[in-house]
């Protein structure tokens, strides 16, 4: 079974999803294919893991680092597995680019190279954007690219954190 909640940001409305113990989802609403598998069985309802989840969105959306991570259950292959858990390492209002991180997997995994594109493969199918900072994750030279949310969420959000980006 899963559970929904809605949370109203100053970027737009964004629905939680979770399996009554953890978040499972996360997504600004009417962008992308987050909760395309929910299907009509979603019930809503006030659990822990949202309040959790709404104090760090209230800390977030005030321009402050959070601190913590609300309990995520985070489905995926090992591969985008690994890479969610560099994008938890990113600090709040720095990025990187996809190649940094394809250099953080190459290392861990002991071989000599890694496709950009094969993490940015992984970065998009992220489950929980915004709490696993995906956002952060950006192209070479800086530039701003790819976010299943829309360019104008992730622009936000950089902004939101003071993001040294000459975008804005």
């Amino acid at each position: 079974m899963k559970y929904v909640h809605h949370y109203d940001s100053p970027l737009g409305g964004i629905t939680l999803a979770s399996d009554g113990e953890a978040l499972v989802g996360l997504w600004f609403d009417g962008r992308g294919r987050y909760g395309d598998d929910l299907g009509d069985e979603a019930l809503e309802r006030d659990l822990p893991v949202f309040a959790e989840t709404c104090r760090w969105l209230d800390i977030y959306f005030s321009g402050r680092e959070p601190g913590f991570i609300p309990q995520l259950r985070l489905e995926g292959t090992p591969f985008r597995k690994a890479v969610w858990e560099i994008l938890l390492t990113i600090p709040f209002g720095e990025t990187v680019t996809y190649g940094e991180v394809a250099g953080r997997i190459a290392r861990q995994q002991g071989v000599g190279r890694m496709s950009a594109q094969a993490v940015g493969g992984a970065v998009g199918h992220n489950p929980v954007p915004l709490i696993v900072p995906c956002h952060r994750v950006v192209g070479a030279g800086g530039n701003l690219t790819g976010y299943g949310c829309g360019l104008d969420i992730k622009a936000g959000l950089l902004r939101l954190e003071g993001a040294g980006m000459s975008i804005f």
